[in-house]
């Protein structure tokens, strides 16, 4: 693949991405779609409630629209495209319930489990259907250069548990202004270099990606003038699990995506250790990123030092790969 095409790619998505941001916000102010704030949440977040949410549609268009350019005859970038539309989809109708009801809670828990799992049975039938499984099921082991593990039968609860793990993870992660459309900003850029390196054309709708968030963070950053809300968080997830699973790298979303694992783990700590004490709390609050906040740290401080970590964690990913 040409890196000339990828950049392309990149541009095409960033522009059409800045172009259309400005006129979408003002829709979703005029359709009154504004963010809903948790009651539990610090109160320094409280402002935020009229600001827009839903901004993921946003970059969406622009990465669809791009795509559309490139993916022909294209079979893994489409099933990237699709995956992360489908989730896109499932986050749209957590963002409206939201919205509609005037409450913080979207789609039930049950609710977004058999949605999700519908669309990892269509990623599981897309593969077995129109690409080749055997290519798939062998996966790269960081740090030990040409070495795979065959995962065989043990692909399908593989694969949920990292769609599903990076769909959550991510929609955990967007919690503060810019971070999670900055961490996988920085995230995409690596699966886009790995795509490139790999050949792979899955290295297109990467570029799609990058272009889109980079336009997409000039709105999203401090002081937010859009949130991605869940259509934009869970629609990430997506992407980011089908182009590992795509590249044979899911593994390398344990380095590249830590702050994603450790945002997971604290709402899962939190929640356990709740309830083992009868009440007692690990984190002043959970996900991490509340933490800190409420440790004192300013939401821009949180935000570069989660920037700087994942930067250092994708550099470490690479020399991963190449050992």
């Amino acid at each position: 693949m040409e890196p000339i095409i990828v950049l392309y790619a990149v541009i095409i998505s960033f522009v059409i991405n800045i172009l259309i941001c400005p006129v979408m916000i003002k829709f979703l102010r005029i359709l009154k779609f504004g963010q809903q704030i948790r009651n539990d949440g610090p109160k320094s977040h409280l402002k935020k409630s009229n600001t827009p949410t839903m901004g993921g549609i946003i970059f969406l268009i622009s990465v669809v629209l791009t795509s559309s350019l490139f993916l022909k005859n294209n079979r893994e970038g489409i099933l990237i495209l699709i995956n992360m539309i489908g989730f896109g989809l499932i986050g749209f109708l957590d963002d409206f319930i939201k919205i509609i009801k005037k409450r913080s809670l979207g789609l039930r828990v049950y609710e977004k489990i058999i949605l999700q799992v519908i669309m990892l049975a269509f990623f599981l039938f897309y593969i077995n259907k129109f690409l080749c499984l055997d290519d798939y099921v062998k996966i790269y082991v960081p740090f030990m250069k040409n070495k795979f593990i065959d995962l065989n039968i043990f692909f399908a609860p593989f694969i949920f548990f990292v769609i599903l793990g990076s769909v959550n993870g991510i929609n955990l992660t967007d919690g503060l202004d810019g971070l999670a459309s900055g961490v996988t900003l920085l995230v995409s850029i690596f699966f886009m270099y790995m795509g490139l390196k790999l050949n792979n054309k899955s290295c297109l709708i990467s570029g799609t990606v990058v272009g889109s968030l980079f336009s997409f963070l000039l709105f999203n950053s401090y002081p937010a003038k859009v949130f991605m809300g869940d259509a934009g968080a869970f629609a990430l997830g997506g992407f980011i699990s089908a182009v590992a699973i795509i590249l044979k790298m899911p593994l390398f979303l344990l380095i590249v995506g830590l702050v994603y694992v450790l945002e997971s783990l604290s709402v899962i700590l939190q929640v356990c250790y709740f309830k083992i004490t009868h009440g007692k709390r690990i984190f002043k609050m959970a996900p991490l990123h509340h933490h800190f906040e409420l440790c004192g740290w300013s939401e821009t401080k949180v935000v570069g030092v989660f920037y700087f970590v994942t930067a250092i964690m994708c550099l470490i990913g690479l020399i991963g790969f190449k050992v």
